[in-house]
Parts: structure tokens; sequence; C-alpha cells
């Protein structure tokens, strides 16, 4: 049985689901003062904004669309509160009677500079005992290494360059290797460049950057670091059916998100324990694309892992290798001995 130190964990991640009232809307109940925010309105084709404490609240970018560089909304997410966040009259995150949602990760505050690596950060705000960083910096034009402040070497990191409008989201994950990247912003399957991450693995201190990820220019990256019976990063293969394979993660999840590494037509997919309360978890969304949410992405969520549940390519096709990366709503047994049930 999987064994971890974190008890409870919500006081890391929790996701949000709420109805927009279109005027100020203070959400509470998260269970900690959020630092990054993911939220996007299940109802309508509006994109992934993402917001984080680093960089400030009503600064947003997108997940799906690069075409915009970091904008201020003053109407999207307003502050960062103590059980919460306050979003104002954008619809993106409030509109009249749409159902939204938001996952919400604990990093530490705005955090400060890093100087371990060769490039100075401008803030790393770090928190270490759920293995999770959001690290600000300005590429110096060539390549270079950043400070991470995990104390373990990340599994997964997403980077985006926040002052362009043409650059991609470069998506780092253990499993593929340095030599390897995918694109949160479309369905590409996975690529082999040495400009990414310089073909060299992160280390528990710093992170390599190649010339992609560090042009000249603002760059944000969430970095984590596998915790045992928090969180879990890993490959499956599919199999084509309904019954589909079972994925062991030692807790019960409460996020997953999923990307078939090996083909370019499928999407990133996110479930969550929120907008699906019972098995099989059906409703997805995708980072990818601003699309409303979707149904018949079928897996339960069980208390050792999940189970794949349909046939479909983004999820199950057939010999095809698909990354993830969960998190827990509750793991196997913590330090005071409490298990996790099924649903």
């Amino acid at each position: 049985m999987a064994y971890t130190t974190i008890n409870k964990s919500t006081d890391h991640f929790n996701t949000q689901v709420y109805t927009g009232t279109g005027s100020s809307n203070a959400q509470t109940g998260v269970g900690f003062q959020p630092d990054w925010c993911w939220f996007k309105n299940r109802s309508t084709a509006d994109g992934h904004r993402l917001v984080d404490a680093v960089r400030g609240a009503t600064k947003e970018i997108y997940a799906d669309n690069i075409s915009y560089a970091e904008t201020t909304e003053a109407e999207g997410l307003k502050t960062f509160d103590s059980d919460g966040f306050t979003v104002g009259t954008a619809g993106d995150y409030n509109g009249s009677g749409n159902n939204i949602v938001c996952w919400n990760w604990k990093a530490n505050g705005q955090g400060s500079a890093n100087t371990t690596g060769t490039i100075n950060t401008t803030y790393t705000s770090a928190n270490t005992t759920a293995g999770f960083s959001i690290i600000k910096y300005t590429g110096n034009g060539s390549t270079g290494t950043i400070g991470h402040g995990l104390g373990v070497a990340p599994n997964v990191m997403f980077v985006r360059q926040t002052s362009s409008t043409s650059q991609n989201w470069y998506v780092y994950h253990s499993s593929l290797g340095a030599t390897k990247y995918l694109h949160l912003n479309n369905t590409a399957a996975v690529g082999t460049a040495s400009s990414v991450w310089n073909d060299t693995a992160p280390t528990s201190s710093v992170i390599s950057l190649g010339t992609d990820t560090a042009q000249s220019g603002t760059y944000i990256c969430y970095a984590f670091a596998e915790k045992k019976g928090f969180s879990k990063v890993g490959t499956y293969t599919g199999n084509g059916n309904a019954d589909g394979p079972f994925i062991y993660t030692g807790f019960k999840p409460a996020w997953v998100l999923i990307k078939a590494s090996s083909r370019s037509t499928d999407n990133w997919v996110i479930l969550d324990n929120k907008r699906s309360t019972y098995n099989p978890a059906n409703n997805g969304l995708f980072p990818n694309s601003g699309s409303a949410e979707g149904t018949g992405y079928k897996r339960d969520f069980v208390s050792n892992g999940f189970k794949v549940r349909e046939s479909g390519a983004n999820q199950n096709g057939s010999g095809h290798t698909f990354t993830y990366i969960a998190f827990a709503e509750a793991p196997l047994v913590g330090t005071n001995n409490v298990p996790a049930t099924g649903r």
C-alpha cells in the first residue's frame, strides 16, 4: 500500500466548481489560498485561463491559444483569498448562469529570486511538501539552467513564453525523457529536439533549457515532482476496448491529465472528481481546445487508481502510449492511517 506524509490532499490541490453570477463572485471552500488557478467555462467555447500568484492576480495566459501573450483581465481573477479566490464580471471566469471549473494548486505565494541556475529566476515559488513550483524567468537568448526549489527532480513541466504570441507550450514528461517534448496547446504527438530541454534531464536543483525555452523574453514554468500517495506520473498502453486498462496510482484520483503521446490527432483530456461525482467519470475538458465540456470520456476513479471504461482514441487507442499526471483525492493510507475508499 502507498504511504504518504500528506494526509489531506486538499491542503495542496482542489477543484472548485461553481455557477457564474456575472457580478463579483467570491469562491470559498478551496481549503487553502491558491497560487495557481486554471479556469475553464464549461458551458461555452471560451479558452482555458491560467492565473498564478507569481505573475499576479488579473494576469492571464491561455492553455489552448498561443496567439495571445500574457494580458491583464481586470475582471477575471481579481484576488487570491485565504480559502479560495474572487472573480469579476468576465464571462470566461464568471459568465452569468454558466458552469465554471477552477483547478487550484498551492505553491508558496509569489516566492523570491532563485540564483541556483545559470539564469537567475525573477521568482521561484516552491511547495516542497507537495512537489510543485512556479518559476518566472527571462530567457538569455541561448541555453542555461533555472532553479526550481523543489529539492528533487521534477517529473512534469509546463513552460510558456508569456511575452510571445507564437511560441507553443512545451511539456516535459519524465517517461519520455529530456530529448522529447509535447505541446499543451495542440494535439501533436511527441517531438524530438535538443532545443527544448538541451537534452538534459532536470536535477534536484535545476531545469535545463534549450534555445527554444530560453529565448529573449519572459517565461513561466509550472513544475511537478511526483510525491508518493499524492501525485503520480506515468504511462499506459491503450487496448481499444471498453474494458480498458487499469492504472495504479496508489491513491484515489481527484484529477487526471492524459495525452496520447504516440498520436497526433488526439486531444489532451482532463477528468476530475468534482464535475463527475460517480463512476464512470465522464466529463472531459481539453487543454488544447476552448470547446465546451464533452462527455463520453468514461473511467472509474477507485481507491488505488483509475480504470478506462471506453474505447475512444483520446484515452484508449489500441496499442498507443498515453502519458498522464494524476493528483490524489485521498491516499490509500497516510501517517494517520486513514484509508481511502472507492466511489
